[in-house]
């Protein structure tokens, strides 16, 4: 009588997995060029790139590494959330390399905008995992993830004040800029919870 063979069959990583990765490293890279090779650069002066070079990497994996520790979960991890949140980074930093906050006028209003957008779908995913089963409104799923955002716009403007701007040349419009950003910033999560919570 024959025995047959059962071999464990490998579980290949999703896309977005491979997309949060790519995310990362391409940040990384543009963080480490603009740090060492590129800083006499107009685009990377005053702008605290090696605090970001830090900072950026540390927040962006900082919620998988909240998950995993909290859940321990590694069969059905929200890799599609984790690189929604990791994507403002990349855009963040792709605009300074390009130079597009210096010579596109609208081009901050817009990040702070859709970037928080983004971060908010992130959240939304995150915190509407396993919604099926409960009757949740989908009111309060919009103001949460818009609550999320409008924190999270918060303690970004209180970063960007005691890295660059503070002493720095963008101290006279410091008042109304972080106004309108952390404004913008609601708003694109308060998008991202309306999207979040028609879907669920």
């Amino acid at each position: 009588m024959s025995r047959t063979e059962v071999t464990p069959q490998r579980r290949s990583l999703p896309a977005a997995a491979w997309i949060s990765a790519v995310l990362l490293a391409l940040t990384v890279g543009q963080l480490l060029v603009a740090t060492f090779f590129a800083a006499g650069l107009e685009q990377f002066e005053g702008k605290g790139f090696g605090a970001r070079l830090v900072l950026y990497p540390a927040m962006m994996l900082a919620v998988p590494v909240i998950w995993w520790l909290v859940t321990k979960d590694r069969r059905d991890v929200p890799w599609a959330a984790f690189a929604w949140i990791m994507l403002p980074y990349l855009i963040d930093v792709t605009g300074n390399t390009l130079n597009l906050y210096d010579t596109v006028g609208w081009w901050d209003e817009a990040n702070h905008f859709v970037n928080w957008m983004f971060l908010g779908l992130g959240a939304g995913l995150l915190i509407t995992r396993g919604e099926r089963g409960r009757a949740r409104p989908r009111w309060e799923i919009a103001l949460l993830v818009a609550g999320i955002g409008a924190v999270m716009a918060i303690f970004w403007e209180v970063g960007e004040y005691y890295a660059f701007i503070r002493g720095g040349t963008e101290l006279a419009t410091a008042y109304t800029d972080t106004l309108s950003d952390e404004v913008l910033g609601t708003l694109g999560a308060l998008l991202a919870g309306l999207i979040i919570a028609r879907r669920t």
